[in-house]
């Protein structure tokens, strides 16, 4: 075989291009801009500490945790609805709910992302970051803002 029986790196390169652009968002790219989502609707709610746990190489249970902190209990369920409301028209159903009125742990399961709303103190106890140090923390400000999937 010649050389010229080899693609070049230019002709990979726009067969790569082409190839991106023809196959539409992976589930877990998806899941991905709905948790930066997620997390973006739980800071603009007042929730303190909000990250994106990426779970993808981790368990296969779940895509993404996302975390953050509530103020009392009332913002802590206003908050959860209003992701889940926003969720929602986006076409996302929620599989399951735990917590709720008078807890100081709300949870709300979409299948590939798993919201947690905590009050300070059980955040701390439960210390889901630490908990799964293995996951990677998405940038979900810098997500959004680009749509490049981004490690902080």
């Amino acid at each position: 075989m010649g050389r010229r029986d080899f693609p070049n790196r230019r002709s990979v390169s726009i067969i790569q291009q082409t190839a991106a652009i023809a196959t539409p968002p992976t589930a877990s790219a998806r899941g991905l801009a709905q948790a930066c989502r997620c997390a973006q609707v739980a800071e603009e709610m007042r929730g303190q500490n909000t990250l994106v746990l990426d779970l993808t190489k981790v368990t296969p249970i779940v895509d993404y945790f996302v975390v953050t902190t509530g103020a009392s209990n009332r913002q802590m369920r206003s908050l959860a609805e209003e992701v889940s409301r926003v969720l929602k028209e986006q076409g996302s159903r929620r599989l399951g709910v735990e917590g709720g009125s008078g807890n100081s742990w709300i949870l709300y399961d979409y299948g590939d992302i798993v919201l947690h709303v905590f009050d300070a103190q059980s955040r701390a106890l439960y210390d889901l970051e630490h908990l799964w140090a293995d996951a990677p923390r998405i940038d979900w400000k810098a997500q959004l803002a680009d749509g490049s999937p981004r490690h902080a």
